[in-house]
């Protein structure tokens, strides 16, 4: 399987004037003409100076050619780095400083304020706006396209995603060509995606779900698209009766299943929904099949390993389990302080090796050899168990991780920010059960004393220092934390305490 990735997904091979995407205008896109967008893109970046090797950072709104971007910077021998559309300049400095990428796409309304901070990490600067224009298109109209794809071989970097980590502090997982190459072809055979496959993308593309899932398995499948730029329940609605699969977040479920037209008829068409990125409550499951016939198949995976599981495309899809794993994919359950194994309906911590697992974190070795055995398993962090059956079920997150509307959330960076507070003596992030977002956000606060603050002052405070989905849904103030006798914070009290604060209610109640 070695070899540049975009040789498998987007090289010349079948027919190459076949559609691969329709746009929200209407415009058609071949195969050809995106492979033709791809390397004029990949010859602007080698015209700004990319050399195999260099990180490509962005952080540019939804667009085909920001999606053709990716292709673009691997075909051109780059890694490519994407970065939450949502990132404040704050954030972003800690990623360019990190990652030290030679380029740095960013939207043009963006530029002033994040050209110093890239050019203080040591890139160049181009912009692409929502409608795929800026200094990036204008270089790519001339500059000499890339013909030939870079050679690179399959155990090299082809991007690096950045997951947030229990210090705070975001680590870069480094994803290689076989690395996402062969998910993208486990899927395709899992799912039994096929050229005739039309897959309605609404989702995000700076995330492993949109980004690789999504777009991977279409390319390597010779399927097609319809490009939403972003999740719209009418859009999606009336894209039905055109697509046969739709890919998405529980919270795309939830809110599809508050509109009034879906039901048998109007998901006819469809032969797969798709589920991922966080829990989908087993009433969703239900009231979708009721509704429509289809059951949601829901997956597992993590950044660091795309996908490791998903439930049979042919066969029972069980609601609150994840499946049986990946073709290649081995998954098991082991103490998590031991490593021993645990056997059947044991709860313990999840772990995985297979062709699809990362190579590690950027520039952190001692953090990587940390995350593996010696056997080369992978310690996800999540706690599951197998099942009788062998169906996987993840119970909890063993790094107090949050997934809130498919985005991940680690505590201790939004703690970082509330205990700068002067007003704060510390503060307790965790998640509990939303009813669309899977989880929402809460900040348990303990003031100095005679300090006064209030929930929404909170709130407002950390606009502009953190992404939108990382902000908490509720702050409450708490004289202290609860604390075993060791003084460690006990979360799973908090999250008890306050379990019913977004009580989940039925969709169609909704607003």
């Amino acid at each position: 399987m070695a070899g540049n990735i975009y040789d498998a997904l987007l090289g010349e091979r079948g027919d190459m004037s076949r559609l691969f995407l329709k746009d929200e205008a209407g415009t058609s896109i071949t195969y050809q003409q995106f492979a033709a967008e791809c390397s004029r893109l990949a010859g602007a970046l080698l015209a700004d100076g990319l050399k195999p090797g260099d990180r490509v950072a962005v952080q540019a709104e939804k667009s085909v050619t920001a999606l053709a971007l990716y292709l673009a910077t691997v075909r051109a021998g780059g890694i490519y780095l994407p970065l939450n559309i949502a990132y404040t300049p704050a954030e972003i400095e800690y990623f360019l400083n990190d990652a030290r990428p030679a380029i740095f796409i960013c939207d043009p309304a963006r530029r002033a304020a994040l050209e110093p901070l890239a050019k203080a990490a040591g890139a160049s600067v181009l912009t692409l706006d929502r409608d795929g224009k800026g200094t990036l298109a204008d270089a790519a109209a001339s500059a000499a396209p890339l013909d030939i794809t870079s050679s690179r071989g399959g155990a090299d970097i082809a991007a690096i995603l950045y997951t947030s980590g229990t210090t705070g502090r975001s680590k870069g997982a480094m994803l290689s060509h076989d690395n996402l190459l062969s998910n993208a072809l486990s899927l395709v055979e899992c799912w039994q995606f096929t050229a005739s496959d039309v897959l309605i993308h609404a989702l995000p593309i700076f995330h492993t779900h949109g980004l690789f899932v999504a777009t991977n398995v279409v390319l390597a499948s010779r399927a097609a698209m319809i490009f939403q730029a972003k999740f719209d329940v009418n859009k999606v609605m009336a894209a039905m009766p055109e697509a046969t699969v739709l890919m998405g977040v529980p919270t795309f479920y939830t809110r599809l299943l508050q509109h009034a037209g879906l039901n048998r008829q109007t998901a006819g068409h469809m032969r797969l929904f798709v589920s991922g990125s966080a829990p989908l409550l087993a009433e969703t499951h239900r009231e979708w099949a009721e509704r429509t016939g289809h059951a949601i198949l829901e997956r597992y995976g993590m950044t660091e390993t795309n996908m490791n599981t998903s439930n049979p495309y042919e066969g029972q899809r069980i609601a609150g389990t994840v499946g049986f794993p990946l073709p290649g994919v081995a998954v098991r359950i082991t103490e998590p302080e031991s490593g021993a194994h645990l056997g059947r309906d044991e709860i313990g911590m999840i772990e995985v090796r297979g062709p699809n697992v990362f190579s590690g974190y950027w520039e952190m070795p001692e953090k990587t050899a940390s995350e593996f055995r010696k056997d080369g398993f992978f310690i996800t962090g999540d706690l599951g168990k197998i099942d009788a059956e062998g169906y996987v079920h993840i119970v909890g997150r063993g790094k107090d991780l949050i997934i809130t509307g498919g985005y991940n959330v680690y505590p201790k960076e939004v703690e970082m920010e509330i205990d700068a507070f002067p007003e704060v003596t510390e503060s307790a992030v965790f998640g509990v059960g939303h009813p669309d977002l899977g989880e929402g956000i809460i900040a348990a606060v303990v003031l100095q004393p005679g300090a006064a603050l209030v929930e929404q002052s909170v709130i407002r405070a950390l606009d502009g220092r953190l992404a939108g989905y990382k902000r908490p849904k509720r702050v409450v103030f708490v004289p202290e934390l609860p604390r075993n006798t060791m003084g460690k914070v006990q979360k799973n009290v908090l999250r008890q305490q306050y379990a019913e604060s977004f009580a989940p209610v039925s969709p169609r109640e909704q607003v």
